[in-house]
């Protein structure tokens, strides 16, 4: 959710303030992209991707809380570094990314318990979990020229969409074994655990890859076929009417599956 909320924040902002990003040269680009530069929204997805895992479950997990802030510090660190060896932005825009997310982080944490009771029990979770981001990709900020940002945001919002209805079936079919107490893990041998996660990565990935092959091409051809343009028109595809809806079906039944029918297979196969 955090995720979903910074990426939204981020690339509206990026499209508003219409900051440029490093001039090539003297920079040397390694990576090409059409959008704005101000934030930094792989600073801000990695800060706030980071740290909300380490703080929501640092109770929920045996290692120790400095340890966590360590990793998701390097972690953070990394990426935002990154986006300055690929010459895709200037250092104020990742302190830009990394701050924003920060404060988004201690904006939102009071009310963490909260919306997470919300999503996982109100019967209204799957209808806003649909509507309300819809709401936001229909009426992103336009530009003059096509910019790759409503996409990337209907991509992120789709999957949050459907990882949420995942994450809500998955409660209402199994809220009773939830334990009232904080769940304490004890952790397998190292290599029972790295050959138990290879095999669910892959199974995983097999599973979403596949999914998000065939529902791709089925809401384009239905789009397509709706306004009657050609499935391999680019530029067709980039219309509003086009791009939102197959953007968001897709992804969000990538979400969707990951949440739900992967831990299903996993559960089937006795990887769980």
């Amino acid at each position: 959710m955090m995720w979903c909320i910074v990426m939204y924040i981020g690339q509206v902002t990026k499209d508003i303030l219409k900051w440029p990003r490093p001039c090539s040269p003297p920079v040397v680009k390694l990576e090409m992209r059409a959008e704005y530069g101000m934030p930094s929204t792989h600073a801000m997805a990695a800060t706030s991707i980071s740290f909300t895992f380490c703080i929501a479950t640092i109770n929920q997990n045996k290692y120790p809380y400095v340890l966590g802030l360590i990793v998701a510090f390097v972690l953070s660190t990394l990426v935002c570094l990154s986006r300055l060896y690929t010459g895709m932005h200037t250092v104020l825009d990742v302190i830009g990314g990394t701050l924003i997310s920060a404060v988004l982080i201690a904006l939102m944490y009071p009310a963490w318990d909260i919306l997470d009771h919300l999503m996982l029990t109100s019967p209204f979770c799957p209808i806003l979990s649909i509507l309300v981001p819809l709401f936001l990709c229909y009426n992103y900020p336009k530009l003059e020229d096509y910019s790759p940002t409503r996409a990337d945001t209907t991509t992120v919002l789709g999957a949050g969409a459907g990882a949420i209805i995942g994450f809500w079936l998955n409660n209402l079919n199994a809220s009773p074994n939830y334990p009232s107490e904080s769940l304490q893990l004890s952790l397998p041998s190292i290599s029972g655990m790295l050959t138990v996660m290879l095999a669910k990565f892959l199974v995983g990935i097999f599973i979403l890859l596949v999914i998000r092959y065939f529902i791709k091409g089925l809401a384009l051809w239905v789009l397509c076929s709706r306004f009657q343009v050609s499935v391999n028109d680019l530029e067709a595809r980039q219309r509003l009417e086009i791009e939102v809806p197959y953007k968001f079906i897709t992804y969000s039944s990538v979400g969707f599956s990951a949440t739900m029918i992967v831990p299903l297979l996993h559960k089937l196969l006795g990887l769980i």
